[in-house]
C-alpha cells in the first residue's frame, strides 16, 4: 500500500491538516522543531500503535488538549483511523468505519519502517533493539509468527512464575518441556527469516556501501548455546535461574550481530557508513515485506542530510529508485535533496518532463505544498 491521504487532528505541534501524498517520493523540508518529525511520527503511530520518539502517549496530544486523531486513506481507498483520549486512556481503532479492538488489525494493513538518528540503537542499544527490528519484519513476512510469538510469551510467563515461586519440580518440568518446543519453533522461523534477509542484503550494500559489501557477515544467535540443545542448557543453568528468577535461555534471548571482517560493525564504520548500513538493512527488509504481497512497506527517513555527504545521498537516491514502495523523507535544507530531484524526472504522455514526487515546506506545524500539483485541505 501507499498513503494517499493523511489527516491529523491535535497531533503534536501539527496544524490539523489533510495532506495528499505521492505514491513514490515525498519530501518535507523545514527547520528543527518545525513539525517534520511529528509528521513521520503520525504515520508511524498508525502503523505501530506507538511512537518512535516517546513511550508517553500523552505527549502526542497537542498542548493543552487530551485527545488526538490520525487517519490514513491508502491508494485502494482503505481508510485506517486511530484516535486516543489521553485523559481516559480510551483508544478508538477503525478500519473503513468499522471498529476494531486490536492495534494489530491496523498493522495487518500497513507496514511502516523508519530510519531516524535514534536508529543507531540497532548497533549500540543491545539485543533488544535488534530483536525488535527483526520481529517487525517477521510480523509481515511470516504470517503465522504473531500467533506463534504470543503463545511463546504466554508459556514464558508461566515458566518464569514457576521459577520465581519455587513451585514443585513437576510443574516446572511441565512448562519447561512446552517452553523448549516453542522456543525451537520460534528459533527455526527466525533463522529462516534472517537467512532471507542475509540473502537480500548484499544487493543494497553493493549500492550504498560497495567498498565493504564483500566483508559484511551476519551472525544469528538463537538464544542458547549453539552446541547444546535448549533442554540441556536449562538443566545446567537451573541454579542460576533460581537466583535470577527468570528464564535465562530461550527464543526471547536471540540476537543478530553485524560484522565487518569478523569485527563488530560499529567499531569499524564511520557514523555516515553506519547510517548507510542501516538503510541497506532496512531496504532489504522492505523488499522481503513487499515480496509477500500482503502489504507494500512505507519507508520513512528522518533528517536525510545528517551524517551523509553528497556522494552518500546520491547512492541513497539510486537505492530508493529501486524500491517498489512509498518513501517519505525529511530534511532541514532543500539542497541536500538535489540527488533525488535529479533522479525523479519522468516523461509524461505528452513527451515533457514532470516531477515524480511531492514536496512540502513545514514551518511552525503548518505544512504547505511547494508546487501546485499537491493539494492540502
Amino acid at each position: 500500500m501507499s498513503v494517499a491521504k493523511l489527516t491529523t487532528y491535535n497531533f503534536r505541534n501539527l496544524s490539523s491538516v489533510t495532506i495528499d501524498f505521492h505514491p513514490k517520493l515525498n519530501f518535507f523540508v523545514g527547520d528543527n522543531g518545525s513539525g517534520k518529525s511529528s509528521l513521520l511520527e503520525a504515520i508511524f503511530f498508525i502503523g505501530h500503535g506507538k511512537s518512535f520518539r516517546t513511550s508517553k502517549v500523552e505527549h502526542l496530544a497537542s498542548y493543552d488538549t487530551d485527545n488526538f486523531v490520525v487517519s490514513i486513506k491508502d491508494d485502494n481507498d482503505l481508510q485506517l483511523g486511530l484516535s486516543k483520549n489521553t485523559a481516559s486512556g480510551v483508544t478508538l481503532i477503525k478500519i473503513n468505519g468499522e471498529r476494531h479492538a486490536r492495534l494489530s488489525e491496523l498493522a495487518k494493513n500497513i507496514a511502516v519502517q523508519i530510519v531516524t538518528p535514534e536508529s543507531f540503537k540497532l548497533f549500540f542499544g543491545g539485543p533488544k533493539e535488534r530483536r525488535r527490528f527483526i520481529d517487525l519484519g517477521m510480523f509481515h513476512v511470516k504470517h503465522d509468527f504473531s500467533k506463534q510469538w504470543r503463545e511463546f510469551n504466554r508459556v514464558l510467563k508461566q515458566r518464569n512464575a514457576c521459577i520465581r515461586n519455587a513451585l514443585d519440580k513437576s510443574s516446572l518440568d511441565y512448562w519447561t518441556k512446552i517452553f523448549c518446543q516453542l522456543s525451537e519453533n520460534v528459533a527455526e522461523t527466525r533463522s529462516q527469516y534472517v537467512a532471507d534477509l542475509v540473502t537480500e542484503l548484499p544487493f543494497w550494500l553493493a549500492i550504498l556501501l560497495p567498498n565493504i559489501a564483500a566483508k559484511v557477515s551476519v551472525q544469528y544467535l538463537q538464544g542458547w548455546p549453539q552446541k547444546k540443545n535448549l533442554m540441556a542448557a536449562l538443566q545446567d543453568s537451573h541454579e542460576r535461574e533460581q537466583g535470577f528468577g527468570y528464564s535465562i535461555y530461550g527464543a526471547h534471548k536471540f540476537d543478530v550481530k553485524f560484522l565487518i571482517a569478523k569485527q563488530p560493525l560499529e567499531s569499524q564504520l564511520s557514523r555516515g557508513q553506519q547510517k548507510l548500513f542501516l538503510l541497506a538493512l532496512t531496504f532489504a527488509q522492505a523488499k522481503l515485506i513487499a515480496r509477500v504481497n500482503r502489504v507494500k512497506p512505507i519507508l520513512l527517513i528522518d533528517d536525510v542530510g545528517a551524517e551523509l555527504d553528497s556522494n552518500s545521498r546520491q547512492a541513497l537516491s539510486n537505492a530508493t529508485s529501486k524500491l517498489d514502495c512509498q518513501v517519505v523523507i525529511t530534511a532541514i535544507e532543500e539542497s541536500v535533496l538535489q540527488p533525488f530531484f535529479n533522479d525523479s524526472q519522468v516523461i509524461n504522455n505528452e513527451g515533457s518532463e514532470k516531477n515524480n514526487y511531492h514536496m512540502f515546506h513545514v514551518k511552525h506545524g503548518v505544512i504547505l505544498p511547494v508546487n501546485n500539483s499537491v493539494m492540502i485541505e
